[in-house]
């Protein structure tokens, strides 16, 4: 049984680089890091997927080619049971934590909110996979976090590309996201954790 490692975001090139696309960002630097194979598109998987193995463990890296609100419709192909969904670690954005910050969930959780999260659930009639949240809100000096009010401007900021000030914290926290993918496949869940949730 592969381990799935499931970045969320909607696809096409105008949601690249955004900040609802951030679990979709570390897969792919993932991919890229561990010199995985070009993503190909699967049709009746509704997802691009690029297979390889990490220390003679079998991986798949799957980013849903569907709206994010439907990305339960991409995990039926790859998690056919509750010991494969333990197997899965779905990587997404998280409003409630600033940028700079990951936190990475156990078995089990709910989705906070996360209508992509929801709609993974409800496909899967189960909450036993690991979650791991990057934060894409602001911080005042003090280290406050300061999120959007009001669902337009919420909308904006999450289909908002990270400005050019923010592209340094990105790239440290992609960094950080990966070694902690890396980890949950060769050394699991507490160790993956451990690493992502120390800042």
């Amino acid at each position: 049984m592969a381990y799935v490692i499931l970045g969320l975001g909607n696809p096409g090139g105008e949601y690249a680089k955004t900040r609802h696309n951030a679990g979709r960002m570390v897969v792919e630097l993932f991919a890229k890091q561990e010199g995985f194979p070009e993503f190909t598109l699967k049709k009746n998987a509704h997802a691009l997927v690029s297979e390889g193995s990490i220390d003679g463990e079998k991986v798949q890296l799957v980013l849903p080619d569907v709206a994010m609100n439907l990305s339960g419709k991409a995990t039926l192909a790859f998690i056919k049971s509750k010991s494969a969904a333990k197997k899965m670690l779905v990587i997404r954005d998280e409003l409630d934590l600033p940028l700079g910050v990951l936190k990475m969930t156990t078995y089990g959780r709910g989705s906070g909110g996360h209508k992509g999260v929801e709609s993974i659930m409800r496909a899967l009639k189960t909450k036993e996979f690991a979650q791991m949240k990057v934060g894409i809100s602001g911080e005042t000096p003090k280290g406050k976090l300061k999120k959007p009010n009001g669902e337009d401007k919420v909308v904006k900021h999450v289909i908002g590309k990270f400005s050019p000030k923010e592209e340094p914290m990105l790239k440290k926290t992609l960094k950080k996201s990966t070694e902690s993918v890396r980890l949950f496949i060769t050394d699991g869940i507490e160790k993956a954790m451990l690493e992502a949730n120390t800042r």
